[in-house]
């Protein structure tokens, strides 16, 4: 879904997207996590797009908290030496906007060109957009198409998010030096990856699932659209904080035996998945809730995406609680990249965490 919460040089809109008459047209790809940064550089050529950089570094714990810039100065600097570790000269930046600070929701409306919604969305801003202050919001919308119990209405998603939040987030990427072009949402940006890698049908429904440290976002696609968004405010690092109590370790080492595991037999690997049991809940809450609401669709595929999706049995567990096709998402389904810099293993390693980054890399300066 390519929406963004900030597009200069033709409007404010759903975040930000600005500088659109710049010389250069590249846009570097940057996912802020509460457990890692990641940057992905991809080059679109006429045989499709191939990577061309791809760095992460892990970020000091309490940077940010529950999706919020708490520490804009260590921030920026773990940016600075992000950039040291690539020979990337792109400054312009496409980077996403956490969940759960963006106000997403599905509205119909009587049909009409974008820009009339905009300005009825405007006018009846206490309806559809629930800010206290109208003026310190960026929002944009995306056209879902014709209802489907209504001819002559049309459905639409809309984002928003206050400034202020934005500039949290594009302020320490600018005093790295470089330009914020582009800020999404995250669970659009998964889409856009999906919507790159994989191939659908008008009528298939996937759901993506992407469990960050500290979030886990949900987005439920149908031809490729998003038709239902939710954002959990648990993710990895509730694994992490159990293995740490359970184990007596510090945090670090708990998270290294988070993805590596446990040796067989042993209690702590017979309790690990159990301790993503509320994770696990939440997702087939979701799913239960998607499927009551707009009854007679049927869910194709889950696509897991994030650092949790590398937990050995995590896949497996969803695949045989919810009883649908579960996979890894892999984000370089139908990107290549050149094998004298990346190895396969690197790049299969690589990929649930990538998919963001890879989501935002996609993005281009004449997206609307």
């Amino acid at each position: 879904m390519r929406m963004s919460l900030i597009i200069a040089g033709r409007r404010e809109a759903m975040f930000l997207k600005k500088d659109i008459f710049s010389i250069e047209k590249n846009i570097i790809g940057i996912d802020i996590g509460s457990s890692l940064i990641k940057l992905v550089d991809l080059e679109d050529t006429p045989q499709g797009y191939v990577l061309q950089g791809f760095a992460q570094i892990p970020l000091e714990k309490g940077v940010i908290e529950d999706g919020q810039v708490v520490d804009p100065g260590a921030l920026t600097n773990t940016i600075k030496d992000l950039a040291k570790l690539t020979k990337i000269t792109t400054k312009n930046v496409a980077t996403a906007l956490s969940g759960h600070f963006a106000i997403v929701k599905k509205a119909s409306f009587r049909a009409m060109e974008e820009d009339g919604l905009r300005d009825l969305i405007m006018d009846e801003a206490d309806e559809y957009l629930p800010f206290d202050d109208i003026g310190k919001v960026n929002f944009d919308l995306h056209v879902l198409g014709e209802n489907a119990l209504n001819t002559e209405q049309i459905d639409v998603i809309i984002a928003a998010a206050e400034k202020k939040i934005i500039k949290s987030y594009t302020s320490p990427i600018e005093k790295a030096g470089y330009s914020v072009v582009i800020v999404d949402v995250d669970s659009f940006a998964l889409e856009t990856a999906y919507e790159e890698n994989y191939d659908f049908d008008d009528e298939d429904v996937v759901v993506l699932v992407n469990i960050g440290a500290s979030m886990t976002n949900i987005n439920v696609a149908r031809g490729g659209g998003s038709v239902f968004t939710r954002n959990i405010m648990l993710g990895g690092n509730a694994i992490t904080e159990a293995l740490k109590e359970k184990l007596g370790v510090t945090f670090e080492e708990a998270e290294k035996i988070k993805i590596e595991g446990i040796s067989e037999g042993s209690d702590v690997s017979e309790d690990l998945l159990l301790y993503a049991e509320p994770i696990f809940m939440e997702i087939e809450r979701s799913i239960d809730f998607f499927i009551s609401s707009l009854g007679g669709l049927s869910i194709q595929k889950l696509l897991v995406s994030g650092g949790c999706a590398k937990i050995k049995g995590l896949v497996d567990v969803l695949r045989d609680r919810l009883r649908l096709d579960v996979e890894t998402m892999n984000p370089f389904e139908k990107i290549s990249y050149n094998e004298k810099t990346f190895s396969s293993s690197y790049i299969e390693s690589i990929g649930p965490t990538a998919a963001l980054a890879v989501g935002l890399a996609l993005r281009r300066m004449d997206d609307k």
